[in-house]
């Protein structure tokens, strides 16, 4: 019957002849595992806000941030012929997370990395992203596999007296030059992957998924007292929407206020849009047993609607996985997957210098497009189509206000 529900309130915004439209949109917004704070992404959001304007022919005012205690927000005034829309964006973002873990000594960093990427092959995730997106567990093992090579060359470099059979005095320049190798010359060149970056990014996916951080538990009920704040504010529709490792972190928080009050959403019309597919990055992890019960627990809230957007030319998602199904709730309502294609929403000449640069192309579903698409961020978190008609949009039928 839920499902007959949803598939209804989707259909009837193509069908009608006058779609209902959103007037007022609290927005919470969770982003990826990027090294920005809000400032960067109410920055970000403008400039894509400034994009979609002129693509699509409407007036956008993106207001300055906000900050009432811990929270970040901004208001967005939207407008064309006949609608305003009033929107009121939180970030959520965990840009104080990725500081503390990359802020630690570079061997802490390397050790810690080292670990997590251990007990996600030994939990089973690295298992389970080759059985259902090969690419993803390419991504996984490419960091360790990166670094392990490099301290492979500076072993090397290291012995070389040995296997030439130098004197010992050899050694201190071998050891120099090993180290001058991985610090002065690695390091900084696997700055453009990313590499230490993804080691955090594996070190957060374990926590997430064995939750036995304090500092992150903590940090994850604050952001479950930020989103219940949010829900008491008056609107007409509430989006949750998260990129890459922030859909982990949104499922968390969602159920959180599920547990501690299940009447808070009676009444409200929740839309849970999660943006390159990768809760599995947690919930595969054998020790993730509370995700996986709390995506069941949202997969059958009656008042949420949930679809993801996936896109096939992204490595750094499990492209169109069940999330629900592989948490174990094969019964319940299972997410609508939504393909898009970055190709399709840039120009050839953008396409052409970021097709190669999968971290860029992962960001895009968060970034302006270069011509009318079926998904556009800014016009999901601040237009006056329902949240959820993005789900029903395609490229014989875009959105149309």
């Amino acid at each position: 019957m839920r499902a007959c529900t949803q598939e209804a309130s989707i259909v009837g915004v193509r069908a009608s002849n006058q779609p209902y439209r959103v007037r007022r949109r609290v927005v919470l917004h969770f982003p990826g595992f990027e090294p920005l704070s809000a400032v960067d992404h109410h920055a970000r959001y403008k400039r894509s806000a400034e994009q979609t304007a002129r693509l699509w022919n409407v007036a956008i005012e993106v207001g300055p941030m906000y900050a009432n205690g811990r929270d970040r927000y901004f208001d967005v005034d939207s407008e064309g012929s006949g609608w305003r829309t009033s929107n009121r964006i939180y970030i959520l973002d965990h840009s104080d997370l990725v500081s503390r873990l990359n802020k630690r000594s570079l061997y802490k960093r390397l050790g810690s990395g080292f670990l997590s990427g251990a007990r996600v092959v030994m939990e089973g995730g690295a298992k389970g992203y080759f059985a259902h997106a090969w690419r993803f567990g390419l991504f996984f093992i490419f960091p360790f596999m990166l670094v392990i090579l490099a301290i492979a060359v500076s072993v090397a470099i290291a012995a070389y007296p040995y296997w030439m059979n130098l004197q010992p005095v050899h050694y201190v320049l071998s050891a120099g030059g090993a180290c001058i190798f991985f610090i002065c010359i690695f390091l900084p060149w696997s700055e453009k992957f990313h590499t230490l970056h993804l080691f955090s990014d594996w070190e957060l996916a374990v926590a997430l998924a064995r939750l036995n951080d304090r500092h992150i538990n903590r940090w994850l009920q604050a952001r479950v007292e930020s989103v219940r704040a949010a829900l008491n504010e008056e609107a007409d529709e509430y989006l949750v929407s998260s990129h890459s490792m922030g859909s982990s972190v949104a499922a968390h928080v969602l159920a959180m206020v599920l547990e501690e009050k299940p009447g808070v959403l009676k009444g409200k019309r929740i839309v849970f849009a999660t943006l390159g597919g990768a809760i599995p990055q947690v919930s595969l992890i054998n020790s993730a047993t509370v995700l996986r019960r709390r995506i069941g627990a949202i997969a059958r809230a009656p008042e949420i609607f949930w679809f993801e957007i996936h896109c096939r030319t992204d490595p750094i998602h499990l492209y169109k996985t069940r999330v629900v199904a592989l948490a174990g709730h094969h019964d319940a309502v299972q997410p609508r997957v939504v393909t898009i294609r970055v190709r399709h929403m840039l120009s050839p000449d953008h396409y052409r210098k970021i097709r190669y640069d999968p971290l860029r192309v992962h960001r895009q579903y968060v970034l302006g497009a270069d011509v009318r698409a079926p998904f556009d961020f800014t016009l999901m978190t601040a237009g006056p189509l329902p949240a959820a008609s993005f789900a029903d949009f395609s490229r014989e039928m875009l959105p149309q206000f």
